[in-house]
């Protein structure tokens, strides 16, 4: 008999012994991802760090620490939400995932969207928001131009709503772009989340 935990494990076997693409051969330790099972929130980065290569988590460096520091800013603790990225394996010197390495990795994620099926998604970063957004046919030309907004994907009949952002590791030097990323997660993600805790599951009235 199938159980989210037999899935889930299954599919995290897959990833840990994956070889789809080059960046295995490089990487010590893929990074599926971590959180509940049960999330009603997933935040979906682009790709793992020096640190997260090091440790098979996500966002346990520099940007990791923002990003707890932002969750705890609305009230949330990363135990309660879902956390992994586009690209389960690090790209040399932290480069961008390329699209043929994005083509063979991003299966995985959709996998665990399925698996967890989340009332909401956060993308962090452009990678991650352009292909989550490609499944409403939103094509991103800027991270800048869909910030903060809130756009609507279909997953096996279940509606999800997603909010882009600015990935934490792009504010952490720059501070105009760690206020972006601040308001984005004080004035919509909070919004969001507080109706998440109250509310029915998503329907398509609710955004009309």
């Amino acid at each position: 008999m199938k159980t989210l935990d037999n899935e889930y494990q299954k599919l995290t076997e897959e990833i840990l012994e994956c070889k789809k693409c080059r960046l295995w051969k490089n990487r010590k330790n893929p990074v599926p991802g971590e959180g509940s099972l049960n999330a009603k929130i997933m935040f979906i980065g682009e790709a793992p760090g020096r640190m997260e290569d090091l440790e098979g988590r996500p966002f346990v460096g520099a940007a990791g620490k923002l990003l707890t520091e932002l969750l705890n800013s609305i009230g949330l603790r990363r135990d309660e939400v879902y956390i992994t990225n586009l690209v389960k394996c690090r790209p040399p010197q932290n480069r961008d995932p390329l699209p043929d390495e994005i083509d063979a990795c991003s299966p995985y994620l959709d996998r665990q969207i399925r698996l967890i099926m989340p009332k909401l998604i956060v993308t962090l970063g452009r990678h991650s928001t352009k292909h989550i957004l490609s499944k409403c046919g939103v094509k991103v030309t800027s991270i800048t131009k869909v910030r903060g907004k809130i756009f609507l994907i279909k997953v096996d009949d279940v509606l999800i709503k997603v909010i882009p952002t600015y990935h934490p590791a792009a504010a952490l030097y720059n501070p105009r772009m760690r206020t972006f990323l601040e308001e984005d997660f004080k004035r919509v993600i909070r919004r969001e989340v507080n109706s998440l805790m109250s509310t029915k599951r998503v329907s398509i009235e609710d955004f009309f």
